[in-house]
């Protein structure tokens, strides 16, 4: 039976096709370039690097191509490396479909639709909801499709949406036991509040960020998108409906050292911001004890001040 990433014992030598995530070229100490990698499957990801190569290998080794490794799986600095014997593009005939070696949402695109589909009539406000809609139809194909990040959280295919429902799934929740909250300014906030990674990101499959999402970042364009949005459905852009939906999308990272042009100001704000941090813990937590045995610790886990979780004994 063949093994899969997450499988492969500590030293253990290897050969099999492997989807390249990443390839950044850089310089080491002693002046040669070398290749910064990541190899993927549907198990995990990890990285590794491709030393003393050519512009050649460059060109070649591009993120979204499949190829063949053979190596051994370390460890370097408590986290999993792979030490590259060698390593070649797929070919004809060889398992080379990059979307086969992708994780996907454990929802499918049209049950997440349908379920997405219901909370937006529970945005009665017509402002938020004729917003919303607007811009869901205009990125409906890259929002079921995208992952939520390039790494970290949510980063598989259908990621974006299904991070999404589920915020959305924990703030009916917050609704139901809290009284005074604007439900449909939670829910089209929620909905909007990572919209812009279908134009930061570049897609599912060797996921980088695109140069609008380098230089702008997914806040700065869903809000543009917002205000666009108003103009051409004639709502007031200056209206305090917007002004507040704008918030939500440019507060949600609740700090500005991470992105926010201004800390959430607003109940719906705040709530948007903590269940966006807690989906996205969860996730990483989730993800980062799959593979450990009971009574051991995970790697570290880089989005979550690299810290290391335990898996307790009794945790089947």
């Amino acid at each position: 039976m063949v093994k899969t990433l997450a499988e492969l014992g500590e030293n253990e030598d290897f050969e099999m096709f492997l989807l390249l995530k990443k390839s950044e070229k850089r310089v080491a100490k002693n002046g040669k370039p070398f290749l910064a990698m990541s190899f993927a499957d549907k198990s995990t990801e990890i990285g590794g690097m491709l030393w003393d190569t050519n512009d050649n290998d460059v060109e070649k080794f591009k993120p979204g191509v499949v190829v063949d490794v053979k190596g051994k799986r370390e460890s370097y600095l408590n986290r999993p490396q792979i030490k590259i014997s060698s390593i070649r593009l797929a070919v004809e005939g060889e398992p080379n479909d990059p979307a086969d070696y992708v994780k996907r949402a454990p929802m499918k695109a049209d049950e997440m639709k349908a379920e997405l589909d219901q909370v937006i009539f529970q945005i009665t406000n017509a402002t938020y909801s004729r917003i919303v809609r607007a811009l869901l139809a205009k990125h409906a194909t890259e929002f079921f499709d995208f992952p939520a990040a390039k790494s970290n959280h949510h980063d598989f295919e259908g990621g974006l949406a299904f991070h999404t429902l589920s915020i959305i799934r924990l703030a009916e929740h917050i609704v139901d036991q809290y009284d005074g909250i604007d439900a449909p300014l939670l829910y089209a906030g929620a909905i909007l509040h990572d919209l812009g990674k279908t134009i930061e990101l570049s897609g599912p499959i060797g996921t980088t960020y695109t140069v609008e999402g380098n230089l702008l970042g997914h806040l700065s364009i869903i809000d543009a998108e917002i205000v666009e949005a108003a103009d051409k459905l004639g709502i007031d852009k200056e209206s305090e409906e917007v002004i507040l939906l704008r918030h939500m999308v440019l507060a949600h990272h609740g700090l500005l050292e991470y992105g926010s042009p201004e800390r959430p100001q607003l109940l719906e704000a705040e709530i948007l911001h903590d269940l966006d941090e807690l989906d996205a813990s969860i996730m990483m937590i989730q993800g980062g004890l799959k593979n450990v045995a009971p009574g051991e610790f995970s790697d570290r886990i880089f989005g979550l001040d690299n810290r290391r979780f335990y898996k307790p004994e009794d945790n089947e």
